[in-house]
């Protein structure tokens, strides 16, 4: 099926995608071999009064599956993956790399498991270079490559809703605890917590400057940033730009586009301005509306009476604590951009108007259960924070030699457990095949709740891993 049977608009709003400036024929003939054919105005779009949802989610979905083709500027031999767009020092004789990327013709050769936009098995993992960006050379030696396994994305919309919401009130937090400051002559001090999550304290001082030394799991600009394993990508859209360069080879013109770097060709690659900020925003409502996951229904018996009993010891031994079961959203408008993407990646300040997801209007957000206030209660068995996760006891998760983006590598953000029954592998690297394992693996500041599942009766400990198998992704 192709894009124009799917979308229905105005020439002022979906027009052809031209993939080169030497095609001049707006018309792509039907056995084209290029899977970018299409492109959504944005600016259009958003006065035009329509629904966007309507109009992105068909197109993001076939750009999420689309086996992008060196006809839509898949691969980058004058440039690197580095976030911050960058040449390569000496062009590689390999258009796609392994290691260094690009290393995936699809967003689905990855996330696929159980269903498109899911996790990923062992063999789709990828290597986070950090620092050595520009390095022309291809390694899995871990002194210059940190191993990652697919994350899964479903209910992704409600993850990055909950972070900006959450980083809404601890700054909010933080200028007010500056105004006593100001207006008391002393040093004032607050705990920072947000929906019953704890990001530590914070002392303001008169002059207006700060004292972050004692936060805890989350950036001095308490920005929370609930993608990637380390925590490290603020917003689907940023998340999605960086990948499109970095597996692809596919540069999105509000990073990589003149305004940035001066070129609408960065990686001289013969194609101009390969992917539009409409294009990019189809791709985020398709992952932004993807659906939260769920329990297993109609379980035997024995399964459901041990996942009951298993529910319980899970809270009894601790692991709420990081991972906790839902945490309130008030709202359920995901504006797009939103409002913590900065530059090089589109901002609200770049349009007239932002574009308005209204997940309420979706049967699967509709279903979720909601607090006495009204406010969806997110399933997602996490708390958007980092942790430190190993120690020289159980180094398991603190195996990495490198840190990303300045997160030490012993800490990585609480892995959200909705859906775990549908992910295996397990681990950061996706090398621990049992959900056995992945406890045991804990250290750092879940050793004490490890050691209460050890000292678990059998019984109690199947009973632990018959509650986390319960949690699924519907295919």
């Amino acid at each position: 099926m192709t894009f124009t049977k799917k979308l229905t608009l105005p020439a002022t709003v979906l027009t052809a995608m031209m993939a080169s400036p030497a095609v001049a024929d707006p018309d792509v003939p039907p056995w084209s071999e290029r899977a970018i054919q299409e492109n959504v105005d944005i600016d259009a779009l958003a006065a035009s009064g329509q629904d966007p949802l309507e109009i992105l989610l068909p197109l993001g979905e076939d750009l999420f599956s689309a086996k992008f083709t060196t006809l839509d500027g898949a691969g980058r031999p004058d440039a690197t993956g580095a976030i911050v767009p960058t040449k390569v020092r000496r062009r590689s004789h390999l258009t796609f790399q392994r290691l260094a990327g690009p290393d995936a013709n699809a967003c689905a050769s990855c996330h696929n498991e159980p269903v498109t936009g899911g996790a990923g098995s062992f063999t789709a993992n990828v290597f986070v270079s950090e620092g050595f960006e520009s390095a022309d050379f291809d390694t899995i030696d871990p002194q210059f490559s940190n191993e990652r396994n697919t994350n899964a994305l479903q209910g992704a919309g409600l993850i990055e809703l909950l972070a900006r919401e959450m980083t809404a009130e601890l700054r909010a937090q933080r200028k007010s605890v500056l105004a006593n400051a100001r207006k008391s002559r002393q040093a004032q001090e607050i705990g920072l917590v947000s929906k019953g999550v704890t990001f530590g304290k914070l002392t303001a001082f008169p002059d207006g400057t700060l004292d972050v030394s004692g936060l805890e799991g989350i950036d001095d600009d308490l920005t929370l940033r609930p993608f990637s394993q380390k925590g490290v990508f603020s917003s689907l859209r940023q998340f999605t730009v960086n990948a499109m360069n970095a597996h692809h080879g596919i540069q999105p013109s509000e990073r990589f586009g003149s305004t940035w770097t001066g070129t609408d060709d960065h990686d001289l690659d013969g194609f101009a301005d390969e992917m539009s900020p409409g294009q990019i925003s189809a791709l985020v409502a398709f992952q932004a509306t993807l659906p939260a996951p769920t329990r297993k229904e109609n379980l035997p018996d024995a399964w459901q009476e041990a996942a009951d009993n298993g529910e319980k010891v899970f809270a009894d031994i601790g692991c709420v604590s990081c991972h906790i079961p839902a945490l309130p959203l008030d709202s359920l408008v995901f504006h797009d951009p939103g409002p913590i993407d900065t530059a090089g990646t589109l901002r609200q300040s770049d349009m007239t108007a932002p574009l308005a997801l209204d997940l309420a209007t979706l049967s699967w957000v509709q279903a979720l259960p909601r607090d006495e206030n009204g406010r969806v209660l997110v399933p997602l068995y996490g708390d958007l924070k980092r942790h430190k996760i190993a120690d020289a006891a159980n180094d398991t998760f603190g195996n990495e030699l490198l840190a990303q983006r300045f997160v030490a590598r012993d800490v990585f953000i609480t892995a959200e457990l909705w859906g775990i029954g549908s992910t295996a592998p397990y681990g950061h690297r996706g090398d621990l095949t049992t959900l056995n394992e992945v406890i045991l693996a804990h250290g750092g500041e879940a050793t004490e709740s490890r050691k209460s599942y050890e000292a678990l009766s059998e019984d109690d400990r199947q009973a632990v891993i018959a509650f986390l198998r319960s949690l699924e992704i519907a295919e």
